[in-house]
């Protein structure tokens, strides 16, 4: 990966990120009310949708900026790699380099998105707090467990939802956009086109993998720290397995609507750079 390219992925990812943040985030915050432990109105209902934004802009150009610099760099070096392993197919060899590289880029960016997704739910889940006075509190070490362990609360099941989501994700939209490719006879798709493919696979990714979001909710609203199957076995004792699927329509339409603008500006500013 050239250092053109690199500044490209650095550029781009950082536009795309926030612009998809301060787009959609509303929708999100209704998303995590109707997870969190207590339903919906009990955490604030309609109330203060912004609430929590400060945060989530703070990390999301560094995150996102880091995600597409790793997703792009290891697009580029395990390419090879996978093809000489698996020689019976490129289509494979290929779906196997994006769910490689994506992975390797949602890893990279939970460094960043971790601490900031803590910091952005409990703020938008109390009905007064400011982002900075959730970090404060969170710095304050009142439950005992350490710093750390407080700001990174649910990277475990993060990374656990965000493996399955950007194995769907980025293979499938990888497909979406060389098939259109192939279909118009052009060399690679418009922006524009790049965005409806990231709409499409954002949507299915984020509706397949919603139960793990609703864990890695309720994980970074707890108090203290819980075991992924301890929990999961206590919401299902006490809310049924339907809570499970507790906010799939924000966080479809979200990602859905999301992943357009944040792969379509990936996409535009990408190619004015290169």
């Amino acid at each position: 990966m050239d250092n053109a390219s690199f500044i490209a992925s650095l550029l781009a990812g950082a536009a795309a990120g926030t612009s998809t943040d301060l787009a959609f985030f509303p929708i999100d915050t209704l998303k995590t009310r109707l997870q969190a432990a207590g339903g919906f109105f009990a955490n604030g209902g309609y109330f203060g949708v912004y609430r929590g934004l400060g945060s989530a802009v703070v990390a999301s150009a560094p995150s996102a900026s880091l995600f597409f610099v790793s997703y792009d760099a290891m697009k580029t070096y395990s390419r090879p790699v996978f093809s000489k392993l698996i020689t019976s197919s490129d289509q494979m060899a290929e779906t196997a380099t994006h769910m490689f590289s994506s992975s390797a880029g949602e890893i990279a960016a939970c460094m960043v998105r971790v601490p900031a997704e803590v910091i952005k739910q409990r703020t938008q889940t109390h009905r007064s707090d400011s982002s900075w006075q959730t970090l404060k509190k969170l710095l304050q070490n009142e439950n005992g467990e350490g710093i750390r362990r407080n700001l990174y609360r649910g990277w475990s099941t993060t990374i656990m939802r965000e493996i399955p989501f950007t194995c769907i994700q980025f293979p499938l939209y990888e497909f979406l956009k060389k098939k259109w490719a192939q279909t118009t006879g052009q060399s690679q798709v418009a922006p524009w086109q790049g965005a409806f493919c990231g709409c499409l696979a954002g949507g299915v990714a984020a509706a397949t993998t919603t139960p793990l979001d609703v864990l890695k909710t309720r994980i970074m609203l707890s108090h203290s720290s819980i075991p992924v199957m301890q929990l999961a076995r206590h919401i299902y004792k006490t809310e049924g397995w339907g809570v499970f699927y507790s906010g799939v329509g924000p966080r479809t339409l979200w990602i859905s609507a999301g992943g357009a603008i944040f792969l379509g500006v990936y996409e535009t500013v990408h190619s004015v750079l290169l």
